[in-house]
Formats: structure tokens, sequence, C-alpha cells
């Protein structure tokens, strides 16, 4: 499994537009063949920053959903921010 996870700052200002306009990829990849969960959203404390958070069942399917993914070009500038991709070796119950 691989997840994806972190965050970009982007103007304040546009922060829900970049939210929005990316809502038609996050649903087509929730459906995409060995996505197991996909969300960008705005966060609730700092109004410039977008959390990025992704799973995937192993690079081959990863690779494939990029083959075809398709992101709206949104002409927003990141201004910072931290996302990485982790491999997992495994998964339990966090509590």
């Amino acid at each position: 499994m691989l997840i994806i996870a972190g965050h970009v700052q982007v103007d304040p200002e546009r922060r829900d537009e970049y939210v929005a306009a990316h809502a038609d990829l996050v649903g087509r990849a929730r459906s995409a063949p060995g996505c197991l969960d996909v969300a960008i959203t705005a966060d609730p404390v700092d109004p410039g920053r977008v959390n990025n958070f992704e799973r995937w069942e192993s690079q081959e399917t990863l690779d494939a959903w990029r083959a075809v993914a398709r992101a709206p070009r949104t002409g927003i500038e990141f201004l910072g921010g931290d996302v990485q991709l982790y491999d997992v070796a495994g998964v339990r119950p966090p509590f």
C-alpha cells in the first residue's frame, strides 16, 4: 500500500476555489481501480492550507491513475507545503 499525505499552502483568498476545482478529480479517483481513499480538503485552522491524503493499493495502480487523472489547471500558485509518498509495510487499528 502507498499513502500520499501532506499539505500545500495557497493564497487564503483562493483556497476554497482550489479545493472546489479538485472535487471532480477526487470523485473520479475514488472510483479508480486500486484507490482506497482520496481527499483534498480545506484545513479548519489555517486559511491558506489545503490537506492532501491518498491511499493506493500499489505503485502500479497509482501510476495507472496518474496516466488518466487530468488534474485541473487552476493557475493557483503553491506558496509552500510538504506532500510525501509513503510505502506502507503494515496496517493495524490505531486504538
